[in-house]
């Protein structure tokens, strides 16, 4: 089949507005004009692209999210061609989307979007936060082109290089009995109240290492933010586990916890920058690689 850069930039404008109409407003062509570059994909690849809801826009079909995750590769791929045709090529430009684990994101992302800046002044880095579904399923769409985020497994389709490794934590309310000893265990920790940072894959890691260990953990509460397990904890309400403590031991309710480390054999979880692996990366993605390699090979974590 044959088609054209400009169909698929009005066909991923489309996915990325979620409406026609805004996806013509955005690129300052008529609605027709995008729906006939739809149609002709659609056409010529003998697949639906999106399904349409009244009234409410269009979601991409499974044939869809594949073809717009090679669309935005394809696009992007073109746009450092034409720089490069354009003499312009040296200094890298135009932007690039990275996802960021939750988690991660407070600890590194600021400096890490200062230094690349510094280092990259051209390339517009476009972050936005989400958990590991969430980013693995981006990856995969198109949605970001790299994601820095934890080694907590991935499906087939996305390749990872590590960063970094850190430890696991225990977290306890100042003053309790075990925040007098240097290192505790797992099986000092599993009958007391487990506060569990309940988000997607990162349960499942802190839940099985008790389980692999042959014990059962006393979950009392569940929450997705970093800092209410923190708040809780400081409050009283049990314990949790966690891989990053910040420079401070306040929370934000104004008690403090303490951090120790894990006296058991516990590896800690290595911080990786992924990517779709049959994607070719674009010369920006390939340059915050590089340089998160860095960054994080003289940070401590």
């Amino acid at each position: 089949m044959q088609f054209t850069l400009k169909q698929l930039a009005y066909f991923a404008a489309a996915a990325e507005c979620g409406t026609v109409s805004d996806a013509a407003v955005r690129l300052s062509v008529s609605q027709p004009s995008i729906s006939a570059a739809i149609l002709a994909l659609e056409q010529g690849f003998g697949v639906t692209l999106f399904q349409r809801r009244h009234a409410k826009g269009v979601d991409l079909t499974p044939a869809g999210m594949r073809l717009f995750a090679g669309a935005r590769a394809l696009l992007a791929h073109a746009q450092e061609f034409e720089a490069a045709a354009r003499g312009e090529g040296e200094a890298l430009a135009g932007p690039l989307e990275l996802g960021c684990f939750v988690t991660l994101a407070p600890f590194f992302l600021p400096a890490l979007l200062g230094g690349f800046a510094a280092a990259h002044p051209g390339i517009q880095l476009r972050p936005q936060e989400g958990d590991h579904a969430t980013l693995s399923r981006g990856l995969l769409t198109g949605e970001f082109e790299l994601a820095l985020l934890y080694d907590l497994g991935f499906e087939d389709g996305i390749a990872a290089t590590p960063l970094a490794q850190v430890p696991l934590r225990a977290v306890l309310p100042a003053g309790h009995a075990l925040a007098r000893r240097r290192r505790v265990t797992l099986a000092d920790l599993a009958p007391l109240p487990f506060v569990l940072l309940d988000l997607p894959h990162s349960a499942d890691y802190f839940l099985t290492l008790f389980r692999t260990a042959g014990l059962e953990p006393a979950v009392r509460y569940r929450t997705r933010s970093f800092e209410l397990v923190r708040s809780l904890v400081a409050a009283g309400h049990g314990y949790s586990l966690l891989n990053l403590a910040p420079a401070h031991d306040g929370t934000y309710g104004g008690d403090s916890v303490v951090v120790r480390p894990l006296a058991n054999d516990v590896p800690g979880l290595r911080i990786v920058v992924a990517r779709a692996a049959q994607a070719r990366p674009t010369r920006r993605a390939s340059a915050f690689a590089d340089f998160a390699r860095a960054f994080f090979a003289v940070r401590r974590a």
